[in-house]
This record gives C-alpha cells, structure tokens and sequence, in this order.
C-alpha cells in the first residue's frame, strides 16, 4: 500500500536516517563518568532517545519528570553532554543502509516533492551530521528540538514546515498530503496531532515504542520509503 501521492515527506534524524546510537550513548556515559556517576549500558541509554538532549540527560541522571535535581545541576550536565557529542558526534554515526539510494529514488520520481527533517536533536549537529554525509542535497529544510518553543510530538514544528513547503511548492500542501517518518512513538504522534500521514521504522532505536503507537505505515528498511511514496524501489 501506498500514501496517496505525498507532496511532503519530513524525516526524523536519529534512529531514522542515522545511526548515532553509539556516539550518543557513549556521550552519555561520558557525562555520567564526569559527574562521578555511574555508566549506564547501551541499551538502557538507547531507549531514552527520542525527546531531545535535555530529556535523554534527565531520563540517564534518574529523573524523567524533572523534579528530583537542581536545575542549574541539570543544565550543566546537558551542557557537558553537548560539548562532549559536538566533538564525537561522527566517532561510530553512520547512514542506514538504502537511505541514500531511496532519497535518490524519490528525488527522480517525484521532482516536485519536497524533503526535510525534523528532529529533537539540536538543529547545529543535526545539520552538521546531513552536510557531512550528503544528506543535506536532499532537504530543503533541517529544524532541530530548539528550533521551536516546543518539541516534537507537539506538531508546532510540523505544521511550520507544511506552510514553508506549501509557500516554495506555489500552492497549499494539506497535511494528508504530508508524510512523517520516523522510528519512535514520538513521530508517530507528531504526525497525528498535525493530521499527517505517519510512516515508522522498525529498524530504529525504539521499535517496542514505535509498534505500540501504531503508524499507518510501518517499514523494515529505507528502501519501503518508496513503497510508501508509491515510486519504483532502489532495487527493483
């Protein structure tokens, strides 16, 4: 099945078009080793990924609500853990495998869709990461967690990249038109307070998140992107 000829298709970074999985979690740890805390696995580090810096620290420091530390203790600890991540934000971080190719295949199906990224990430390593591997030729626009007031799922982000789509495409792109696609329940939600077609990667950092929330559409790999858009597959 296919979304009916998509006008706007905006894509999540982390879990989604990147693997940063290790750069992230060592960075974590690297904060936690500063602070004289102790390291958390991998795994526990990867399922806190999803809502931005601020949230991954406080979910790593034990305090998911944000109520059980200082805030000047929290800010400085985000603080170190950007520092650290802007320097080993490439270390291991590495494009999924097919990503390019469906970028590609889209871009010569569809010349007229439009392509950007929405992520929790901060916009300066979001956009640093798309330039060093290329992405960025593909997106017209790269917004991060603090390019807005508010962070995905709200879909103030979303709805602001729909108006700036519709006003470069000459013509109102409706939010059916739109898809979200993304690994984690976050994009899911996004996509559906913005009234968007959402699409989920299973192959990202938080499938157990991501089936639960239920997207229209779900992929195994890059390569359904296109099967979604309704363009030939890389592969075929």
């Amino acid at each position: 099945m296919s979304a009916p000829s998509p006008r706007l298709i905006v894509f999540d970074l982390d879990g989604t078009l990147i693997d940063s999985r290790q750069d992230l979690c060592n960075s974590v740890n690297a904060m936690l080793d500063h602070l004289g805390k102790p390291e958390l696995p991998d795994e526990v580090i990867a399922s806190y990924i999803g809502d931005g810096a601020s949230m991954l620290v406080r979910r790593a420091l034990g305090d998911p609500e944000g109520d059980a530390h200082d805030e000047e203790d929290v800010a400085r600890a985000v603080h170190y853990f950007l520092e650290y991540y802007r320097v080993h934000k490439l270390d291991f971080t590495y494009v999924y495998p097919g990503v390019m190719d469906s970028l590609a295949a889209i871009r010569a199906a569809r010349h007229e869709t439009l392509m950007a990224v929405l992520t929790n990430k901060p916009v300066n390593p979001s956009r640093d990461i798309c330039d060093y591997f290329g992405l960025s030729d593909y997106f017209f626009q790269n917004y991060g967690g603090n390019s807005f007031h508010t962070k995905k799922p709200d879909p103030h982000g979303l709805v602001a990249l729909i108006a700036e789509a519709s006003a470069l495409a000459g013509s109102r792109i409706a939010p059916a038109e739109t898809l979200m696609i993304g690994d984690t329940d976050v994009d899911v939600l996004t996509a559906r307070a913005a009234g968007a077609v959402s699409v989920g990667c299973s192959f990202g950092l938080a499938p157990e998140r991501l089936a639960a929330a239920r997207p229209d559409f779900m992929v195994d790999s890059p390569a359904g992107w296109t099967r979604v858009a309704g363009v030939p597959s890389p592969l075929s």
